[in-house]
């Protein structure tokens, strides 16, 4: 069957090179795998893979929040009091 539709879509720059390169890796390109995708939707009658949202612990939920708020986690540390003395700071 002749391609003859367009579907125009937005993404973010830096989600479509990460998917190039995946895509890349396996053979094929963006328009081939929303085609597969499409066709699976038919398919099954529904999305063919499952959507959850992730389930993030304490932890990682504060690590996150921390990162918005800017703080650096990329210093690197070998005194426990230093380390310590900055987390208590920056709270």
């Amino acid at each position: 069957m002749a391609k003859t539709d367009t579907l125009n879509i937005r993404i973010e720059p830096k989600l479509k090179k990460e998917v190039e390169t995946t895509l890349n890796d396996l053979g094929m390109n963006i328009a081939e795998a929303v085609t597969i995708f499409l066709k699976q939707v038919v398919m099954t009658d529904s999305i063919p893979f499952m959507i959850r949202k992730p389930k993030l612990n304490a932890e990682t939920i504060k690590a996150i929040e921390e990162v918005e708020k800017g703080k650096n986690l990329s210093k690197g540390y070998t005194d426990l009091k230093e380390m310590w003395e900055d987390l208590e700071k920056e709270d």
